[in-house]
């Protein structure tokens, strides 16, 4: 259930991602709140998912999957491009949270 509280959590702090960039520094108001409701949600089913993890181990977690969808979900929706250097990043960014994950099982 910790892996399903995490990956809810990482949905919602993408769309903080997408939603901050929208929200302008906090200028305009609807994106400011979806923001702030967005992250609040994340945040709720991170405390659920560090329950069962390690708080280094889910936090880093938590972080690296939600840089990576945000890279994909700009490349994908908002016309972001994708580089064999942002590629090589987010293949390194798996390895590490590979190498958590197994870390944090022992």
């Amino acid at each position: 259930m910790s892996w399903l509280y995490l990956g809810i959590a990482v949905l919602f702090e993408v769309a903080v991602g997408i939603l901050a960039g929208k929200a302008q520094g906090f200028t305009k108001l609807w994106w400011t709140i979806g923001t702030l409701v967005s992250g609040a949600i994340a945040t709720f089913f991170l405390s659920l998912a560090l329950l069962t993890f390690d708080v280094g181990v889910g936090y880093a977690l938590w972080t690296s999957l939600a840089g990576v969808g945000i890279v994909i979900v700009g490349a994908l929706f908002l016309s972001q491009r994708l580089t064999w250097k942002k590629l090589l990043g987010i293949l390194i960014v798996i390895a590490g949270v590979v190498g958590l994950n197994l870390a944090g099982a022992a």
